[in-house]
């Protein structure tokens, strides 16, 4: 069958239908998940870390000590919101480094969420959006 021009004007514009269909589609979805983390930028001493997961204003929220010294098996992690004391819980190894996660709560926007670990004075901040 010959293409005529009415036959490929007829093919671009369902091409470019289905193209521009396939980027309407993510801009009217949920938002996309908010991961992000962030950690102290020292070369020496503890390495700190914060990293929040979830979705929008909800947010579970991990403090990581990357570096603890070997045998250090647990450590206290405090969790401050906006500069005041949340909680305090305590951090266990996981591999080379120790961990906490908090559970998925309203962490709204625009919040300050940091952690520091017991006997170091490195804090690891990240803000929501």
């Amino acid at each position: 069958m010959p293409r005529t021009p009415a036959v490929l004007a007829d093919a671009l514009t369902l091409a470019l239908s289905l193209a521009l269909a396939a980027v309407s589609v993510p801009l009217t979805a949920t938002p996309a998940a908010a991961d992000s983390s962030a950690c102290t930028h020292h070369f020496s001493g503890p390495q700190i870390c914060v990293r929040l997961e979830g979705r929008g204003a909800r947010n579970s929220v991990t403090g990581i000590w990357t570096n603890p010294p070997d045998g250090l098996a647990a450590r206290e992690v405090s969790l401050l919101r906006d500069g005041r004391l949340v909680d305090t819980a305590m951090a266990t190894r996981s591999g080379k480094a120790l961990t906490h996660t908090w559970p998925a709560g309203d962490t709204g926007s625009g919040t300050e969420l940091c952690v520091r670990f017991r006997g170091s004075r490195r804090v690891a901040c990240q803000t929501t959006r």
